[in-house]
């Protein structure tokens, strides 16, 4: 096991065992060896499903930070929340008062989860506003922004984190450990691929202007870190190739990407991303033997083999706790005053590789990359 997942999986044996024969997720039990006397204080800013879904119901489960505050333009959404997680009024904003929360002593922390045009303006604002800031994947619209984000965070000396939950996923730990510590040899191939149906114009990641390219940009994030922290390089050559089939709906964005990625070592990776078809697992290949997740990137849950001769399961348990992990982490991180995993200097490397994928499918060109 690598230090790594040691650091987020270690606990008491006894107190494992407990959790596991309840059918609980272990690692929520986790404080990582410190205890906060006061949770610190976490403002959503929208409240779309994965703040529904998957933050809020996350923030009931952590141990060093707590939701305190929402920032959303609907009050019928203000309301609900408001009884659901019982947040008072004063810690209740919209996008016209945003920037009053500096002033609010109850928010550490920022969540922003807007759409990905929206990412940079917020996360810069609350970064002036005095909090630390995670933003949701994918970091920004591009290399720019993200270089911004990272600069006016330095400039506030506030914490930045990026959404990557699957940082803190046990199988995918796993995965990094058995391709950077060479278990079964050198790895040669890889496919990272991830795709759903999102046939739906009227969905803001099918806008250009507002998702900044389609499937690429968000669920592209996945195949490319899959790969690239899987065999612990970066890629230093990519090729692409763009294709629409449902050119109704998918007007001014590809409808998805195939994409390979050469590494250092010779490695290639080769991924699929779409919003057309379903799609979810990540394979690692040194020859004869293999280790994979299938599926690998989803919310709900991860599965995992090796073959050394004969097909085995990796035994984790990987559903609910990826973000209640990543959020404490993340809490841990400005406690300790360590710059997370998961920082800024991660989504823009993710965005580099993304626009030279996107100028690869573009030019039909392979695009070199240098770092």
């Amino acid at each position: 096991m690598s230090a790594e997942l040691k650091n987020i999986c270690m606990q008491g044996r006894r107190n494992f065992v407990k959790t596991m024969a309840l059918g609980l997720p272990a690692l929520n039990t986790l404080n990582f060896g410190f205890t906060a006397t006061k949770p610190l204080g976490v403002a959503l800013v929208g409240l779309g499903n994965y703040a529904t879904l998957q933050l809020a119901p996350a923030l009931q489960q952590t141990q060093l930070c707590k939701l305190t505050a929402i920032v959303t333009g609907t009050p019928e959404k203000a309301e609900k929340w408001s009884k659901e997680y019982n947040i008072p009024k004063k810690n209740i904003y919209n996008y016209s008062n945003f920037d009053e929360i500096r002033n609010n002593s109850d928010v550490d922390i920022i969540y922003v989860v807007l759409p990905n045009a929206m990412h940079a303006e917020y996360t810069i604002r609350a970064a002036q506003a005095g909090k630390h800031v995670i933003c949701e994947k994918p970091m920004g619209m591009n290399v720019k922004e993200c270089e911004d984000m990272i600069a006016g965070c330095k400039k506030a000396n506030v914490k930045l984190s990026v959404g990557y939950r699957l940082y803190f996923d046990p199988y995918h730990l796993e995965m990094r450990r058995l391709g950077n510590e060479k278990v079964y040899g050198d790895i040669r191939l890889m496919e990272s691929s991830l795709g759903f149906s999102m046939a739906n114009p009227k969905v803001w990641r099918l806008n250009k202007a507002m998702g900044g390219g389609g499937a690429i940009m968000d669920l592209g994030v996945y195949c490319i870190q899959g790969a690239r922290r899987t065999i612990g390089e970066l890629p230093v050559e990519v090729s692409a190739q763009g294709f629409i089939m449902d050119k109704t709906i998918f007007k001014d964005i590809y409808e998805g990407f195939t994409f390979m990625m050469k590494f250092p070592s010779g490695a290639i990776s080769n991924s699929t991303t779409t919003y057309s078809s379903y799609v979810d697992r990540l394979h690692a290949t040194t020859g004869w033997q293999w280790f994979a997740l299938n599926p690998s990137y989803n919310a709900i849950g991860t599965a995992g083999q090796f073959f050394d001769g004969e097909i085995k399961p990796m035994n984790f348990q990987s559903k609910d706790y990826q973000q209640i992990n990543q959020l404490d982490n993340f809490a841990r991180c400005i406690i300790d005053n360590k710059t997370s995993v998961a920082s800024g200097e991660e989504g823009l490397i993710d965005l580099k590789i993304i626009e030279a994928i996107k100028q690869s499918a573009d030019t039909g060109n392979k695009v070199t990359l240098k770092w």
